[in-house]
């Protein structure tokens, strides 16, 4: 159990608890998670938890009297070397500094933590026995790996399972490959932009993968040997609020937590 966090609350406070959760190590070489804006000896006035960090979500946070944002996704990725408003990043930039509002994200240090983000999309599909597909490593008695694995209480068949995605992750549309005729018990899944661990699956034995994203020539060849199932990134990852609202509830109870009510999915079905 993380120790808690008492009465008035430091965002280095907030940060430390959901570092301890997800050790910064853990996240990919290309990533920036971590503090991204503010000062952290500021008291936390509310935490609004969020996928994307938006100008829209920045105003969110305003209107809610919250002066630090949680976020999965990163809202800096590169370097800036200006911040004149001259696009979405700059902007948003601005605004969250002139606002007094600090950011704070926590991107593959979360996907691939014990209980992250994939850890919460099997719960949402009801998957037990989990175990990692990929890469594992440990810091500070943190075990962390790429994607996950676990069997369905029961199996389905391809169809029933493609109808319990959309249900579980209120999808308009999956993409799917041909439908296997084979019952599917045993799923492996990796959020978000996760295509690179589909030779793992296949290599757990898995009956689906389920990922955010995938491109065209990735589905090929796979026909009867696996079912792949693209429920879309936003959507694979959406639960991520979860997390954060659970880790701040254990370490830090004094913390207002504001799920975003603001949805960042760039995409639109038509």
């Amino acid at each position: 159990m993380q120790p808690k966090c008492i009465f008035s609350v430091k965002i280095s406070e907030v940060v430390s608890a959901l570092e301890r959760f997800a050790p910064l190590p853990l996240q990919e070489d290309y990533d920036n998670a971590g503090l991204q804006i503010g000062l952290t000896e500021a008291e936390v006035s509310g935490a609004l938890l969020c996928l994307d960090v938006t100008e829209a979500v920045v105003d969110e946070a305003v209107a809610t009297g919250c002066n630090l944002i949680i976020s999965h996704h990163p809202l800096i990725f590169r370097k800036l070397r200006r911040i004149v408003g001259e696009d979405a990043v700059q902007r948003t930039v601005a605004k969250a500094i002139i606002s007094g509002v600090a950011i704070v994200s926590m991107h593959t240090n979360l996907d691939a933590a014990t209980g992250g983000v994939n850890y919460k999309i099997a719960e949402k599909m009801g998957l037990q026995e989990l175990r990692f597909i990929g890469r594992e490593k440990e810091i500070d008695h943190v075990r962390g790996g790429e994607g996950v694995v676990g069997t369905l209480p029961e199996a389905l068949s391809a169809a029933r399972f493609v109808q319990m995605l959309k249900q579980q992750f209120g999808v308009a549309c999956v993409q799917a490959n041909e439908l296997l005729a084979r019952p599917i018990k045993k799923v492996a899944l990796c959020g978000g932009a996760g295509a690179m661990m589909l030779d793992a699956a296949i290599a757990a034995g898995a009956d689906a993968f389920v990922t955010g994203e995938m491109r065209y020539h990735e589905f090929f060849g796979h026909e009867q040997q696996i079912q792949i199932a693209v429920i879309g990134h936003y959507e694979s990852e959406q639960y991520t609020k979860e997390i954060f609202e659970l880790i701040l509830k254990e370490a830090c109870p004094d913390v207002r937590c504001v799920c975003s009510r603001v949805n960042t999915n760039p995409i639109v079905y038509l």
